[in-house]
This record gives structure tokens, C-alpha cells and sequence, in this order.
């Protein structure tokens, strides 16, 4: 177990599936994921420093520096067949330590499975302005589905994961990967119909960025459809999954 896991990777695991949250997420994300879909994969959620259980400890700011700390750290758990799945946030990282990865020669995922986030090429979108104060950042989130609107009557919640979303959309919005440099992977990607943050046809864009296929999907909702779709969405997720875990019958 590193401390990037809650749980110990389970080592014959046919598949692990490696998660990775939105800005101002944690791993609670993705709880309830290992029930729904099964035991085709290992559903391991990643959890990055500075919310949820590791609160204490300091927020990468930095993307490439927490690329490299994941893949120092995790790096064991990696050497198996495995997926990387990232959503917003979440996908820029899964895809920024696949290509890591890549440069340095090591094991590649079987598939990256990137929801709604944009092609690394296009403009970063803008939530909020960096100098946005609490009350603009916060309606920008509840707009979007990021915060549910009980939160707005709970202050001491709200000031816990603020700081923790500026950290994020300030990794966001700093140099990402550069350059369109596919992969020998293939990309699922998924899309909210109604997001307005990112659009489909920015999603699509990721076609570039693998050398051995490209799928895409548009679900019903905006840009947190993974929380207003999820049936829909980890059904098609384990019908993606079954695919690629009948390689390891």
C-alpha cells in the first residue's frame, strides 16, 4: 500500500482500474464503484494530498511534480495490467503519467479512460478567475454541479474545500502537456451533453492522442454527469471493462 491508496492493490488481480478525482475531489469519488462493478477489475481510487484523509499534507500546485511523485510512489502497483481513468481534473493527470510513463520506457496502461475533460492542445477552460473571491468561486461550482447547494448552508465545510479547488484549478491552468503526442494506447473518452465548462467536441479532440484507437460517448447531463449518469455511465464503463479483462481470461 502506498499512500496514494486506501486500499492494498490486490496482487492477481486480473485488472486494476486506477481513478483519479476532479479538482477539489478525493478518492470518496469513486466509493461504491468497486460493488457496481464487480470483480472484473480492482477498482483502486487514488487519493491525492491535501483533502479527505491526507488533509494535513501539502497540495501539488504543479502538475509535472506531481506526475513524477505518483509515479515514484505507485510504481510497483503499475507494473500489472491496469487502467488509468480520470475524470476533469482527473483525466489531465491519468493522461500526463500515462505519457511520463511512456518517455521513460515503463509499463503502459491497457486504456486511458478520460471523462470530461478537454484535448491538452485547446485552451484551458476558465471556471472562475484566479483572483475570483469565495462567494464568485463557489457560485461557479455550484453552477456546474461541483458543490451540491446543501453545502451553501454549511460554512465550515465550504471553507475546508475551497482551498483545496483553487490548488487544483491552479494545476489546471498551468503548463500541461505540450505538443499532441499519442500514445499506444487506446482512449475511451465520455462527454456531458450539457456541460458548460467543457464541450463534447473538445472532448473528441483526444482522437489525436492515441496511435491504436479512439472511442467516445455523450451522456445526458452537464459537467458532473458521472454523479447525474452514473448508472448509465458505469454500465457502459463495465461493458469497456469486459473487453479488455477477457485479454486476461
Amino acid at each position: 500500500m502506498t499512500r496514494y491508496l486506501q486500499a492494498a492493490a490486490v496482487r492477481d488481480a486480473r485488472l486494476r482500474l486506477f481513478c483519479f478525482p476532479y479538482a477539489g475531489g478525493g478518492a470518496s469519488t469513486y466509493a461504491g464503484w468497486q460493488r457496481r462493478l464487480g470483480d472484473r477489475v480492482q477498482v483502486l481510487p487514488v487519493q491525492l494530498p491535501g483533502r479527505e484523509g491526507r488533509s494535513g499534507e501539502p497540495r501539488f500546485t504543479d502538475l509535472d511534480a506531481l506526475v513524477r511523485d505518483l509515479d515514484r510512489a505507485l510504481a510497483d502497483e503499475l507494473d500489472v495490467p491496469h487502467i488509468l481513468l480520470g475524470h476533469s481534473m482527473g483525466a489531465l493527470i491519468a493522461y500526463a503519467l500515462a505519457r511520463h510513463r511512456a518517455r521513460l520506457g515503463e509499463r503502459l496502461p491497457e486504456a486511458l479512460v478520460l471523462s470530461a475533460y478537454r484535448a491538452p492542445h485547446l485552451p484551458a477552460p476558465e471556471l472562475a478567475p484566479p483572483d475570483a473571491d469565495d462567494d464568485a468561486l463557489v457560485h461557479s461550482l455550484v453552477g456546474l454541479g461541483g458543490i451540491p447547494k446543501i453545502l451553501l448552508d454549511h460554512p465550515e465545510w465550504l471553507s475546508a474545500l475551497l482551498p483545496v479547488a483553487r490548488d487544483d484549478l491552479l494545476m489546471c491552468s498551468g503548463p500541461g502537456p505540450s505538443g499532441k503526442e499519442p500514445l499506444p494506447v487506446p482512449i475511451q473518452a465520455y462527454a456531458g451533453s450539457g456541460d458548460q465548462l467543457v464541450s463534447p467536441a473538445q472532448v473528441a479532440e483526444w482522437v489525436d492522442y492515441s496511435q491504436c484507437g479512439f472511442s467516445m460517448r455523450t451522456l445526458p447531463g452537464g459537467h458532473f454527469f458521472l454523479r447525474e449518469q452514473e448508472d448509465v455511465f458505469l454500465s457502459d464503463l463495465a461493458h469497456s471493462l469486459d473487453t479488455v479483462v477477457g485479454l486476461y481470461h
